[in-house]
């Protein structure tokens, strides 16, 4: 297989593989970006593998006049940037000795070798300057059938990285065409206490980009059937996915892990998220089940938290989302308050009272839909209770 795309056939791209390669042979694409290719996704990550040590690597792509960066001297890696566009170009690797989380490498020039230490066959495709395709381990056929098989022997490949459990249903949910693989599934199951040597910015980390992926219901169904799901989010209820993805496409609503993970529930107080996404979550928590409109929503939190809420409720319901729902929570998002503190002064003073009152009328406000003016409000303002 020859694979055309503009990525590959670049000047930029074509100078990195050249700048990349070395004696013991030539540079090539390799992962993600051959993978995708093959099934014809959008590219990413655009990732070169090569038999050149890294320190040749770094010599010959400034003698090219390009940035070279030492990411990870240590385990062979080079971030060479060309035009912009950085391109992470690592040295053939096999393993020497695994851990179950680290690993400890030796440079190879053997690219069955550098394919053998990577986790799933449809990862291990590369591809050179002209777009030929090197299978080196039969990945192909399962990257064209949208299979997602291990390795050579699955529980072997696991008890070297037990993060492989997370990523074999993240991979299955956005690059299988059907079922989890069996021969993968059972051995997630038979190694799934592998998963508690993980730390937990890892499996948070696999966790939300699984349920990033467009259509993940099923891949966590089948965590949830071999008991793996409940080790990592305790009193998840995937039966909600489903339809959370239904009500998703019904508003053409981009994925978002935090929705999936607010319709899942579940015990998620353990996993290492940003401050910012933990205040979210908890936002739209607070959200749910309330008798405030969309549109109040969206004015008190955004338009984002809202939809994500009444999407989750929908779900639950198991029903499709309001027609005008988007409508609502743009409407409310961008609604403005028409009065401050100061419009209330005189006859108030600042303190308690004002702001009691402030709040009274943002109140009257949003009940009517917005739609008072400033005029309208002041109108409506009570005297100061400690007028005479």
């Amino acid at each position: 297989m020859r694979l055309t795309s503009d990525w590959i056939t670049a000047p930029r791209s074509q100078l990195v593989l050249r700048v990349a390669g070395g004696a013991a042979g030539p540079a090539l694409f390799v992962g993600g970006s051959v993978r995708n290719a093959v099934q014809g996704r959008p590219i990413g990550d655009l990732d070169i593998a090569t038999p050149a040590l890294p320190e040749t690597v770094m010599a010959q792509a400034k003698a090219a006049g390009l940035k070279a960066i030492p990411t990870g001297l240590d385990h062979g890696t080079v971030t060479i940037v060309a035009q912009g566009v950085a391109h992470e170009v690592t040295t053939f690797r096999r393993d020497v000795r695994t851990t179950g989380r680290h690993a400890t490498v030796a440079f190879s020039h053997d690219i069955a070798q550098d394919a053998a230490r990577r986790d799933f066959t449809m990862n291990a495709l590369y591809a050179g300057a002209d777009g030929q395709v090197i299978d080196p381990l039969g990945g192909l056929p399962d990257a064209l059938a949208g299979r997602v098989r291990f390795i050579g022997d699955a529980t072997a490949r696991i008890a070297e990285d037990y993060l492989r459990i997370l990523r074999f249903f993240r991979f299955t949910a956005i690059y299988a065409s059907g079922p989890a693989d069996a021969e993968g599934l059972a051995a997630c199951a038979a190694s799934r206490d592998g998963i508690s040597r993980l730390s937990v910015e890892r499996v948070t980390g696999e966790m939300c980009k699984l349920l990033q992926a467009p259509a993940p219901a099923r891949a966590v169904a089948e965590m949830e059937a071999v008991g793996i799901l409940q080790s990592v989010l305790p009193g998840a209820q995937p039966q909600h996915l489903p339809p959370l993805q239904r009500a998703e496409a019904a508003l053409d609503a981009a994925p978002r892990w935090r929705r999936r993970l607010l319709a899942l529930g579940g015990d998620s107080s353990g996993w290492r998220l940003s401050n910012a996404d933990r205040k979210a979550l908890t936002q739209a928590q607070q959200m749910l089940g309330t008798p405030a409109t969309t549109a109040e929503r969206a004015y008190r939190a955004g338009a984002d938290l809202a939809l994500d809420a009444a999407l989750v409720e929908a779900a639950w319901a198991d029903a499709m989302p309001a027609a005008d729902l988007r409508r609502d929570c743009d409407r409310g998002g961008s609604a403005r308050f028409p009065l401050a503190a100061a419009d209330l002064m005189p006859p108030y003073r600042p303190g308690s009272a004002l702001g009691a009152e402030l709040r009274r009328l943002e109140d009257h406000w949003i009940r009517r839909d917005f739609t008072p003016d400033r005029a309208a409000l002041l109108d409506a303002m009570r005297p100061p209770p400690d007028l005479p």
